[in-house]
């Protein structure tokens, strides 16, 4: 059966990995991002980890945190990457045909493909970890947007007048409720959370999410990363009992919100998801 080489670039973590045509993870590597880092030390960790990797994958596929361009990515939560030419350096490195796509939406992929929305024809798949994003999937077909860029949920503001996001805006969900704005705002990891900050952090996922519900007519958030996955059953019970308060409009009502079934390689799962639709051809 064939493989590709699927990575995920995170803002904490670099992760590579060979997976099947069946969503089967067959090798898996990670490592830490290298906080502060400049451009070609980001690279060269991403290259070593990619090194450590034996096999004949056919293509590879890659998501990455955004905003982003066809050729070129900014991930927020990387400063050392601004218009960077991702996908021609890998490209270059592996020499495989290569693909880029936002990380949350290669997660949105994942999540229909082998994960908590398998069989579902509409839904957000949400990323709650260093930063916060999205994927939308409608009438079976992952949303693009013009750039590229579309399901940017970190970036609907939940907190109007809140804290200021690293897009410059203020109350985004990502400046609330990713990581390091939780550890900004407390003085202590997103993992020490107390229970208080445990269900603001999920009631702010849910107004997003019902927000998104109400807007494009889907029943499912599938939501997966570090600090939602951490936070566990409490944070998904605050984001549920916000969505039954905030969808109010009938075809809204029993949106869900349910954990990503994928864990930690959820992220190489959706690189391979990038691939693996590239080279299957646009849709119809």
């Amino acid at each position: 059966m064939r493989t590709c080489l699927a990575i995920d670039v995170g803002g904490t973590k670099l992760a590579a990995g060979l997976v099947d045509e069946d969503g089967a993870v067959l090798a898996w590597e990670r490592c830490d991002t290298p906080p502060g880092a400049d451009a070609e030390t980001l690279f060269a960790a991403l290259a070593a980890l990619v090194g450590r990797l034996d096999g004949d994958p056919v293509a590879c596929g890659v998501g990455c945190g955004g905003p982003m361009t066809d050729e070129l990515v900014s991930p927020l939560n990387i400063p050392g990457w601004r218009d960077f030419p991702l996908r021609r350096r890998l490209s270059e490195l592996t020499g495989l045909a290569t693909f880029v796509d936002n990380d949350a939406k290669a997660l949105a992929l994942a999540e229909g493909w082998v994960g908590a929305a398998a069989g579902v024809d509409n839904f957000v798949a949400m990323v709650v970890s260093t930063g916060v994003g999205g994927g939308v999937v409608l009438d079976g077909r992952l949303l693009d947007g013009a750039g590229g860029n579309a399901g940017h949920i970190g970036h609907v503001i939940v907190t109007p007048g809140g804290r200021r996001c690293a897009c410059g805006a203020r109350g985004c969900l990502e400046a609330e409720a990713s990581g390091p704005s939780i550890a900004a705002a407390t003085g202590r990891p997103a993992a020490e959370a107390g229970p208080e900050v445990v269900r603001r952090t999920g009631t702010l996922v849910g107004r997003a999410v019902a927000s998104v519900a109400n807007l494009l007519d889907l029943q499912l958030a599938a939501v997966g990363g570090s600090v939602a996955l951490g936070f566990g059953e409490p944070f998904f019970a605050a984001a549920q009992r916000e969505v039954n308060r905030r969808c109010r409009i009938g075809f809204a009502r029993g949106t869900r919100v349910v954990p990503s079934r994928l864990g930690s390689t959820g992220g190489v799962i959706g690189g391979a998801a990038v691939a693996w639709r590239a080279l299957a051809g646009p849709p119809p």
